[in-house]
């Protein structure tokens, strides 16, 4: 069989399934798998009669509208790269991540975005806006090419699977984000591996909850389904709402959902707040992006009778890494991100032995789907690229079932006078507690130990839980060094914009509010 591209997969899906749905928007329009690669031919064919280059960098920053995934296809199918940005971003930000990733070309929706703009006018970077109006018009590219889109242009180019296809950079939990470069294989092996554990076929349907600037919601949610013959459904006001959720969900006859913990937990709370008369029947709910607890799990279960799989993914491998199987492929376990999918994984020590079961490490994997290395940061990817795998940072150790089990990130340890304290496993606690929502816990320097655990919890609307409370229930739940000293009772905790919680940021944020001392940044 022929090395695949993502490119590949679309068009023989558009040949295999024409008149299936592709991609709705909400009580707006429908385009079947064959009018979308119609259209996105039409598309690619105006980039290039634009200008653009095998190899160029597109820079694109939308809501999640049928505007960017028109786009984002034709700029990889026109073999360009393209780079999905964060419309909220500052026009420092902005001119940061249009700068690293050399971008020829910035996108955005008609109604333009003022800080991208002057960030690209700062850097003489050319922008231009895409409309799509409805599922019998082309999609308009303004300014208009100076050349005529000849068909034949982009009939010639073939998409190879060495095209740098996708330019995303790292969440930077610890430094500087840096930038990660995705070729047509590595998304074609995500997109494979992604189909195959979830058994994804023409008859499923998502609604789409995550930013497409995402790997999460771009790779599990938009490009696996495409691929897979089956359908999306974007949201009407182009980014998730509790409100609107379950509706979509009803109108479009979704099969399944992915999302990050803190989406389930709003979905969860509506649920307890202002449930619906009727739910649709899901075949299941995938959490990945950050830790999902056990209770939290357990809930969502309960609530909406399907099966819960959490996975294991990061930018670096195109998303996916490990997942709990399907019911009728075996158990899913509560605290496990399941077993690997479609690549090698190892738990290594720091000699690069590979441990036994049961025995903590740095979970490493390597396979087709893996980047190749960072852009431009030949310090990183010789710690990253050790071994003959790449090193993932987290800490880990499979069971003797093959299930990995994460203990937190190594740099998110917490070392309290010696003992290494695993974020990951007070937070379990925390939110075992039927009057927490959320919890996080999280480092703090200490004079006495270097540092000391503190965290922070959302309580559940309509309870009383205090600082006491909480205290309680750890020293009864947990070893006692691994109690919190301080606990935050907030009614909101910060967030990246792809909805992770990053323990460096909210243990700067709480300790700004009790301290005018500066505090180190940690990992910096």
């Amino acid at each position: 069989m022929a090395t695949p591209t993502l490119t590949g997969l679309l068009k023989r899906v558009a040949g295999e399934f024409p008149n299936r749905r592709a991609v709705s928007v909400s009580g707006k329009l429908d385009l079947t798998h064959a009018r979308l690669h119609e259209i996105i031919e039409r598309a690619a064919s105006r980039l290039v009669a634009s200008g653009i280059k095998p190899g160029d960098v597109v820079a694109l920053t939308f809501p999640n509208t049928v505007e960017f995934v028109i786009m984002f296809l034709a700029v990889i199918r026109a073999r360009a790269t393209a780079a999905p940005l964060n419309a909220a971003y500052t026009t420092e930000e902005f001119e940061f991540y249009l700068s690293d990733s050399e971008s020829k070309l910035l996108l955005t929706q008609q109604e333009g975005n003022s800080s991208a703009q002057a960030a690209a006018s700062k850097l003489k970077i050319p922008h231009a806006t895409a409309t799509f109006s409805g599922a019998d018009s082309e999609l308009n590219l303004s300014p208009s090419p100076t050349e005529s889109d000849d068909p034949n242009l982009i009939s010639q180019l073939i998409n190879d699977p060495s095209d740098m296809a996708l330019f995303l950079h790292t969440s930077g939990t610890t430094s500087r984000p840096k930038g990660v470069p995705l070729t047509q294989l590595n998304l074609a092996s995500s997109v494979n591996n992604i189909k195959l554990v979830y058994k994804l076929t023409e008859s499923d349907t998502t609604v789409i909850v995550l930013p497409l600037f995402h790997v999460h919601g771009l790779l599990a949610g938009l490009l696996s389904s495409l691929a897979a013959g089956a359908a999306v459904a974007l949201p009407s006001a182009g980014r998730f709402s509790a409100s609107t959720f379950w509706k979509d969900m009803a109108t479009y006859n979704a099969t399944w959902y992915t999302a990050v913990p803190t989406i389930h937990q709003i979905i969860l709370d509506r649920h307890f707040s202002n449930p619906e008369s009727v739910y649709p029947k899901l075949r299941f709910i995938r959490s990945c992006s950050a830790s999902l607890a056990p209770a939290i799990l357990a809930r969502l279960e309960e609530a909406f009778n399907t099966p819960v799989l959490e996975a294991y993914a990061m930018t670096e491998a195109t998303h996916l890494m490990c997942s709990n199987p399907l019911p009728e492929d075996g158990p899913h376990k509560a605290g496990s991100v399941g077993k690997p999918v479609g690549q090698e994984m190892a738990i290594l020590n720091e000699n690069g032995v590979i441990q036994d079961a049961d025995v903590s490490g740095e979970v490493c994997l390597r396979g087709p789907n893996v980047t190749k290395g960072y852009k431009h940061n030949p310090e990183a990817n010789k710690v990253a690229f050790q071994f003959g795998w790449f090193h993932t940072g987290d800490l880990g150790y499979f069971d003797s079932d093959g299930y990995l089990h994460l203990v937190g990130r190594i740099k998110e340890l917490i070392n309290r006078g010696g003992e290494k304290i695993s974020p990951v496993e007070v937070d379990a606690v925390l939110l075992s507690h039927p009057d927490i929502a959320q919890a996080v816990a999280f480092g703090v320097p200490d004079d006495k130990y270097g540092e000391e655990i503190n965290c922070a919890i959302i309580p559940r609307d309509g309870t009383d839980i205090d600082e006491e409370e909480v205290l309680r229930f750890c020293k009864k739940n947990l070893a006692a060094f691994k109690v919190p000293k301080k606990v935050f009772l907030t009614d909101s905790l910060p967030e990246t914009a792809s909805g992770k919680i990053q323990r460096r940021i909210v243990s700067e944020h709480f300790l700004a509010q009790i301290s005018t001392a500066s505090v180190p940044k940690f990992g910096a």
